[in-house]
């Protein structure tokens, strides 16, 4: 740079920065991978499997990720292209895993949840590990399924402590239909709240429902109409939940009191003729030929027929609540039970059984309320653990320890069982229901069967697919939380980067996903880590393993030592820096070997001829 006078000239050629930087490069993440530990995926659209193995080893693959995440691309490879991947794996020393087709494990669809559906997967999901397991025999190869696939998940306000649901879809447990369920603000004639500076004690207990019912002036305040009352979603559920077992009690009541009409109506004839039957003053063939005991007859056999439908829907009603209910709710129903065959051993007439199912389902409504509708992610773990946990049990049993390790991947977030903790709790599950199987079995005895289920039932973490909680409204830290949440599960790693809205499957360093800090949680040892860049396939069509190398800052050298991948670009710096050409022709040209191409003024070979910069002829 010079100065003259008012003017300033700056330098045309800044340089580049310097090479020995570990840090330099603009798609660098700031966190070390080496190259050996990364591996890129097949394009998910080809069943040329062995076609694509082949050219991603050209590109310097360590590892492959056959991408068959399609059902029908899936069952259009023939089998011999699998044995022949296996081969061609053993050939160059390279690595394999599976991505499965992509299948809801739960059974649900868009009319909800149905256990021929799961059942189903179920069936698919240990075809496609045993059809995987040719890609390698020997060692227990990650297959990649996800959690679930186009269940909606609920939206999360706050992920940090206990997490807030700003909407959530909940399912019934008996029909498998699903509600919408969203924070939302009403108006009721007569609304309350407790004061909040009393909200975290009765939270935590310290003031106890007694204290608050006798004192409800001192822990209750009115709130004016016109602001309203706002319900959260989670709120919302458990009116639902009580709603529905209010009206499905209700609708009990109405046969009950119309056998107690009939009863209390015709309480002395029928009284007289149930008394009459049992001294054996009063015979059949009289029944039919009086009309007095006829009737009577006839109003005791309509109030026996009411009271055996109460009966019955009592009976559903009471199975309903210790099968949903919790182990409180289960201790007291046990309580109910006893009291009610105490009262039907006493009084055995019609009036006496009356009586009993009234008491019965009094108890029922006030001392109850089963959880009939629970959030998506609670019910799809529950019937996704089902089917992964059989997976891998039938997997074991063909198998043994050398076994394919089932790998549950979060989806993208917005679908259910998409955050940390809810993939946490689902391997959890997954993991009981292999230990319960291989029990039952006989195969395996307890402490055997959770080694092997801590084994071959993982995590595959998909780092971009967290990061889209920021369209939730999540943070840099949540998405951290997340990942630190289900770090000690994980087995297998999916690279992708986005900016935290769309799908988009950039190469890392191109997008907003915090890798530094999201690597530095999980393991580290024996973790494979796959390059997902669907779209840099799709519309820059080149191989992305460069790119990634970039972002990943991984050494150029397999001994670790010499120049990083993100140091590259200080290679090539143009005359204006950046990603400008390198050492254009020009230069050769004026500067070669010998200064051959330098004009003959200037000591060079090339002949003078009209002015290089205009004019008459350099003298």
């Amino acid at each position: 740079m010079a100065r003259e006078g008012e003017y300033t000239v700056n330098s045309l050629y800044q340089g580049g920065h310097s090479s020995l930087s570990p840090s330099y490069g603009d798609i660098f993440t700031g966190y070390q991978v080496d190259a050996g530990s990364l591996g890129i995926t097949t394009d998910p659209r080809s069943a040329n499997i062995l076609k694509e193995v082949s050219s991603k080893l050209a590109g310097g693959g360590k590892q492959v990720e056959l991408a068959l995440v399609s059902p029908e691309v899936f069952d259009s490879i023939p089998k011999q292209q699998l044995k022949e991947v296996h081969r061609l794996g053993k050939l160059t020393g390279v690595d394999m895993s599976v991505h499965a087709p992509v299948m809801d494990s739960a059974g649900m669809s868009q009319q909800g949840f149905s256990e021929v559906n799961r059942e189903a997967a179920e069936r698919r999901m240990i075809e496609v590990v045993e059809r995987s397991n040719e890609v390698n025999p020997t060692g227990n190869m990650p297959v990649t399924f996800h959690s679930a696939e186009g269940i909606p998940g609920t939206e999360f306000e706050t992920f940090d402590g206990e997490r807030k649901a700003r909407r959530m879809i909940a399912v019934n447990r008996e029909s498998g239909k699903m509600i919408p369920l969203e924070t939302e603000k009403k108006y009721y004639p007569n609304m309350e709240r407790v004061k909040p500076e009393y909200e975290e004690g009765i939270k935590k207990g310290k003031i106890s429902t007694q204290e608050l019912s006798e004192n409800r002036e001192k822990y209750i305040e009115n709130i004016p109409l016109k602001k309203g009352k706002v319900y959260s979603a989670k709120e919302n559920l458990k009116v639902a939940n009580a709603t529905e077992w209010d009206n499905s009690i209700s609708q009990v009541f109405f046969n009950k009191e119309r056998a107690d009409e009939i009863l209390q109506q015709n309480h002395v004839q029928i009284a007289h003729l149930i008394k009459g039957i049992q001294d054996g003053t009063i015979r059949q063939e009289e029944i039919n030929k009086i009309p007095e005991y006829r009737q009577a007859m006839s109003h005791h056999q309509a109030a026996e027929n009411y009271l055996q439908e109460v009966h019955t829907t009592a009976n559903a009603l009471f199975s309903r609540a210790y099968k949903y209910g919790n182990e409180g709710d289960r201790k007291i129903l046990e309580g109910i039970s006893e009291i009610y065959k105490k009262e039907l051993n006493e009084k055995k007439d019609a009036m006496g059984e009356s009586i009993a199912m009234q008491n019965l389902l009094n108890s029922l409504k006030s001392e109850v309320s089963p959880q009939m509708n629970i959030p998506i992610e609670e019910f799809a773990a529950e019937k996704s653990s089902i089917s992964f946990g059989n997976t891998a049990f039938e997997s074991y049993k063909k198998f043994g320890t050398k076994a394919p390790i089932i790998s549950i991947e979060n989806p993208p977030a917005g679908f259910a069982l998409s955050t940390g903790e809810d993939l946490r709790n689902l391997i959890v599950k997954s993991r009981e229901q292999f230990v319960e199987r291989a029990i039952e079995s006989g195969k395996l005895s307890e402490s055997e069967a959770k080694v092997q289920a801590e084994k071959l039932i993982g995590a595959t973490w998909d780092v971009g697919h967290i990061n889209m909680i920021r369209k939730q409204g999540a943070t840099e830290k949540d998405v951290i939380r997340e990942t630190e949440k289900i770090a000690p599960f994980v087995k297998h790693i999916h690279l992708s980067d986005n900016f935290g809205f769309e799908h988009t499957e950039l190469p890392m360093g191109m997008g907003n996903v915090p890798l530094k800090e999201m690597m530095e949680k999980l393991p580290q040892k024996d973790i494979k880590k796959i390059v997902e860049a669907g779209q840099w396939w799709q519309h820059f069509q080149t191989n992305p393993i460069r790119e990634s190398f970039e972002g990943l800052g991984s050494p150029m050298y397999t001994s670790g030592t010499g120049p990083l991948w993100n140091q590259t670009p200080a290679f090539q710096e143009g005359y204006f820096s950046g990603y400008g050409m390198m050492l254009p022709s020009i230069n050769y040209e004026t500067f070669g070997a010998g200064f051959s191409r330098l004009p003959a003024e200037l000591g060079g070979s090339r002949q003078g001829g009209g002015g290089r910069m205009g004019g008459t002829p350099m003298e």
